[in-house]
């Protein structure tokens, strides 16, 4: 089992939530294609909004891979992005700024926002477990 981080701003990860579904780097297949089923999923949200400037820094939504299935979507005649199914759980928004010191995936407490801008990367288990635990009671 592995355990992922995606970036992604707190209105797109909402609809994901309610759909059931993933997206990861603009809609890339690659990223989508290292996971496996069970494996656990953290979406960090830098912003509220995609676009937007109000600032969030915070983990906003949880969960698992569903299956084994990847998929497009067309959400625009050219914007047809591939997707994942989770099974999200119910959590609470968490920021992260009272955790940067406990997490090991951050190697440069400083400049912590760094790592994120990868979009999408592995963590390991015990950061997971960390955090998993402030978002879900």
């Amino acid at each position: 089992m592995k355990y992922w981080i995606v970036v992604v701003s707190k209105d797109h990860i909402a609809r994901g939530v309610e759909g059931g579904f993933m997206q990861a780097n603009h809609g890339k297949e690659g990223p989508l294609k290292r996971m496996a089923v069970g494996d656990g999923v953290i979406f960090y949200s830098p912003k509220k909004t995609y676009g937007g400037n109000e600032v969030l820094q915070a983990f906003t939504a949880i969960g698992e891979v569903a299956d084994d299935k990847i998929y497009q979507h067309k959400m625009a005649d050219d914007f047809i992005p591939y997707r994942r199914n989770i099974n999200y759980h119910r959590c609470k928004e968490t920021p992260i700024a009272p955790l940067i010191n406990q997490l090991s995936f951050i190697e440069n407490k400083t400049s912590w926002g760094h790592k994120f801008r990868f979009g999408f990367f592995e963590i390991p288990e015990g950061d997971y477990e960390l955090i998993r635990d402030k978002m879900i009671e």
